[in-house]
């Protein structure tokens, strides 16, 4: 078995149930424009939103572009015009206090923190990650926290990477294992830094990507049976 001493560990869907955490936020939003959020509107929304986080992490568009043109795209869709910047303003404040737990997130994290070096890695906004971590009682237990904001790359860029490496004392790659749920940017960009990938896959979705990670698990306490 493979010695690590390094897990860099993803926030949303991977420790925190983001998924959770916006459909509330959502629900509260559209409360408070008096619009019925029906499911419909959800799912549109959810795949404008994935395409532009996809575009992100292809670096073809920046962060702003992503969180400040989703709801005015979602509603051009519906013949509306709105300011998308404000909307986003007070989605993210609905989102900021989403810190729901994935299952067994909390103990995992606990477990491992004296015998591993533990790191978040993640996309997103630094003010809404650090309030959410700090929240689910997550924050204190990791070394450090890398939010793509902060750095001026995101994952799956090797940049990304990159600039994390370079703030790990005594960082050895072999001995460094990325956790994740997402294939495009976790693995892919674990991959590209060459590192062994682990896919956090719940759901058991199928992979037709091509992007192989070097582990798959179902459950966050199956990652004991990899590390050891």
């Amino acid at each position: 078995m493979k010695k690590y001493q390094t897990l860099l560990f993803d926030v949303d869907d991977t420790l925190l149930d983001f998924t959770a955490a916006e459909n509330e936020a959502l629900r509260l939003l559209f409360e408070e424009q008096n619009i019925p959020l029906t499911t419909e509107l959800e799912a549109d929304y959810k795949k404008i939103n994935h395409r532009l986080w996809k575009s992100f992490e292809e670096g073809k568009i920046d962060r702003d572009e992503v969180v400040n043109t989703r709801f005015s795209i979602l509603f051009m869709e519906y013949g509306q015009v709105v300011d998308g910047a404000l909307l986003e303003k007070s989605y993210r404040s609905y989102l900021e206090e989403g810190h729901q737990l994935v299952n067994g997130a909390f103990e995992l994290i606990s477990d491992l923190q004296n015998q591993y070096d533990l790191y978040i890695v993640t996309n997103g906004v630094s003010k809404t990650q650090d309030k959410r971590l700090r929240a689910s009682g997550l924050h204190p237990i990791f070394k450090d926290i890398f939010v793509s904001e902060d750095t001026g790359f995101q994952k799956p860029m090797k940049e990304y990477f990159d600039y994390v490496f370079a703030r790990i004392p005594h960082f050895s790659v072999e001995q460094t294992l990325i956790i994740g749920d997402s294939l495009s940017s976790d693995i892919k960009g674990g991959q590209l830094a060459g590192l062994d990938t682990c896919w956090f896959n719940p759901q058991m979705m199928p992979n037709d990507t091509g992007i192989v990670p070097t582990y798959q698990i179902q459950k966050l306490d199956e990652l004991y049976r990899i590390i050891g």
